[in-house]
């Protein structure tokens, strides 16, 4: 395999599924820090803070902390501030949970503006109210840019499968008649602000992922090399006849560094 200098690396069917550890992932993150090769957990998950994503990991064998982490909160956060004008305060009207709005409120840049918002940022939120949408939909049609955290239709969950953020962004979207801009994966914005945070270059990076239509997907999308693990979600069978990774494993032990 090629020598690469920044992994970026998911979590939910790589390290582990759901409460069960995926050994394969714990053994290969160990295996980075033996060798003092950089890596960053690259999730779409909006609803944990960073050090709550920490204390996960630790119960999978993994101690790390927040600066090995990246999430489309602080990605999102990062992508408005970079478009925004300087000493003017932000107006913010976000639908989400912990993830998102400790993330908003680390930084002074942003205020609360249900009413004439500049963004409304959009990520997992399992208490949506029909309000909520009503207040999102109408800042958006008076013109306030639309974000989605990620577009991810459908979450996992031993229940099956669950409703997505881009689930509740496409209601957003019928009602306001307006497309989200997406941050996360399998967006290329996510990506490139990581690099560009690491300083690191596209060839230098290697995305690794159990999801085709996420991980993979936002490789080719930021072409960034991609390694999809069978451990997950997506398998052999699901990816015949499309656009191949550039690496495929059963799972990680058999990753050579």
């Amino acid at each position: 395999m090629k020598d690469y200098r920044l992994f970026l690396i998911d979590l939910d069917g790589t390290i582990y599924r759901g409460q069960d550890t995926i050994a394969s992932g714990v053994r290969f993150i160990k295996r980075l820090e033996s060798l003092g090769k950089d890596y960053l957990f690259l999730t779409n998950n909006t609803t944990r803070t960073p050090q709550m994503v920490v204390e996960k990991l630790a119960k999978h064998g993994i101690n790390t902390d927040i600066s090995h982490i990246y999430t489309p909160c602080m990605a999102t956060t990062s992508y408005i501030l970079s478009q925004a004008k300087e000493n003017k305060k932000i107006g913010v009207y976000l639908i989400g949970q912990v993830g998102l709005w400790s993330e908003f409120f680390k930084h002074p840049e942003f205020e609360l503006n249900p009413s004439d918002p500049a963004y409304v940022v959009v990520g997992m939120d399992t208490d949506l109210t029909y309000h909520k949408v009503q207040i999102a939909t109408s800042a958006i049609r008076k013109g306030a840019i639309f974000i989605g955290t990620n577009a991810d239709l459908n979450l996992p969950s031993e229940k099956g499968l669950l409703p997505g953020n881009g689930s509740q962004c496409a209601m957003i979207a019928a009602a306001s008649g307006c497309e989200p801009i997406y941050i996360g994966k399998p967006a290329k914005i996510i990506v490139e602000l990581l690099l560009k945070q690491r300083n690191c270059l596209k060839e230098d990076a290697l995305i690794i992922g159990d999801n085709y239509e996420t991980d993979i997907k936002a490789g080719f999308n930021s072409q960034v090399d991609q390694l999809l693990v069978l451990t997950g979600i997506t398998k052999k069978v699901d990816i015949q006849g499309k656009r191949q990774p550039t690496l495929i494993v059963n799972n990680l032990d058999e990753i050579k560094l």
